[in-house]
């Protein structure tokens, strides 16, 4: 196991950012999440970055030393590096040195699975890599394995600018024919009038584990960061008999890395094309209110935070402060307190979805010819129906159903 020392950096310049410890605790979550033992974690506070070595000198010069007491492998930023400080701090501290960007990379690398999945990770790190690149530079001199060699970095597949952007260009036609297809697939959902619903949230919050609950999905979970990075779709009957498709989407992350949004923009078209989204909060959290402001701006960049939103406030099964939860309820209107993985209050979060898509069902009686079975096998399909009568005259059936679908019911019967 990979032996490491985190530095944890606040910048006095930055009003907005999360407190010292704060941050320090997600950089050991990420790290935790890579697989690294965590040694220690020194805290660093500066006026400003520094053009060589991010922090000073001195600092630098007391990291190493700790380095070579502690037998430690591998230092981690909790900030971003430009190439130069990344290869003057090495230079310095004479361990492998990564960044925070660098960590998240590493961590998506481990955890993507589909083809596509793979192929925006990739991108994402030969895009984090090209700027660095220095022909001599420590950074193509790496050998081995270890955190945030994952990856193009790990099987060596370029050692060039050009190649590199070679590579780039193959990967982005490449993700092109995917977001094709998954264009293909939404404008088919809008023709049947199927309703898109996203999930999404912090990471670690408990989108996986709600839409495997609702839906019957097996969509991987567990207790980390990060563990879901492919989009998986499912549907959903709900009690009104209106079909819609339940999405879940890749975790969000305070400051998450610009160029990581831009590789997973294909797969987060599903949050700008939902009907509604469900933030899934953790309500357990002590940073509650941090991750939701880190979700609202990551929706921003995406263009979606004028989308209809429906708060689950997830893990009450973890919260022993009631009045916390009260606080939560009234800080967040439009909220359901849930526990998706004991399925508490998950009708309450379903009615709440429902009366959302009202306005698209109707009640309707009609009476379809005995010759088309197959408009009866539909309505069962796609709709709720209600009674049904088998008649001389053909079959009359009351049913609720979408309205588009009303429509197209009704035309196909005059014909």
């Amino acid at each position: 196991m990979e032996k490491v020392l985190l530095v944890t950096i606040k910048l006095k310049s930055e009003k907005d950012s999360w407190p010292l410890q704060d941050s320090a605790q997600e950089l050991e979550e990420l790290a935790s999440t890579s697989g690294a033992q965590i040694i220690d974690d020194i805290p660093c506070i500066c006026e400003k970055p520094t053009p060589n070595f991010y922090i000073g000198r001195g600092k630098t010069e007391e990291i190493a030393q700790l380095c070579q007491e502690l037998d430690i492998d591998t230092v981690i930023f909790g900030h971003d590096l430009s190439g130069t400080q990344q290869r003057n701090l090495e230079g310095v501290i004479g361990k492998k040195t990564i960044d925070r960007t660098q960590l998240i990379l590493d961590i998506f690398a481990r955890h993507a699975k589909s083809p596509e999945g793979k192929m925006q990770v990739e991108l994402a790190q030969l895009q984090y890599l090209l700027p660095r690149l220095t022909g001599k530079g420590i950074i193509l001199s790496r050998t081995g394995g270890g955190i945030g060699t994952s990856g193009p970095g790990e099987q060596k597949l370029e050692v060039d600018r050009r190649r590199i952007r070679k590579k780039i260009d193959k990967l982005n036609s490449d993700l092109r024919g995917f977001l094709e297809h998954r264009s293909t697939t939404r404008k088919k959902r809008k023709v049947n009038a199927l309703p898109i619903v996203a999930l999404v949230g912090y990471t670690n919050a408990g989108k996986s584990t709600l839409l495997n609950t609702l839906t019957g999905a097996a969509q991987e979970v567990a207790d980390s960061l990060f563990t879901t990075l492919d989009t998986l779709s499912k549907g959903l009957v709900l009690p009104d008999g209106q079909h819609i498709v339940i999405s879940d989407t890749v975790g969000f992350l305070n400051n998450l890395p610009h160029r990581l949004i831009e590789a997973f923009k294909a797969t987060l078209e599903e949050v700008k094309d939902a009907d509604l989204l469900i933030h899934v909060l953790d309500a357990s959290h002590p940073r509650v209110y941090e991750h939701n402001q880190s979700v609202l701006a990551v929706l921003k960049e995406l263009g979606a935070e004028d989308k209809l939103v429906i708060t689950a406030l997830n893990k009450i099964d973890l919260l022993n402060d009631l009045a916390w939860l009260e606080r939560l309820k009234q800080d967040f209107p439009v909220s359901i307190a849930i526990s998706a993985k004991y399925r508490k209050n998950l009708e309450a979060l379903i009615s709440q979805v429902q009366n959302n898509f009202a306005g698209r069902m109707q009640l309707m009686e009609i009476v379809i010819p005995h010759s088309r079975m197959d408009l009866v096998d539909l309505l069962y399909r796609q709709a709720k129906v209600l009674n049904i009568k088998y008649l001389q005259e053909g079959i009359e059936i009351k049913v609720s159903v979408p309205c588009i679908l009303a429509h197209k019911l009704l035309h196909t019967i005059k014909e």
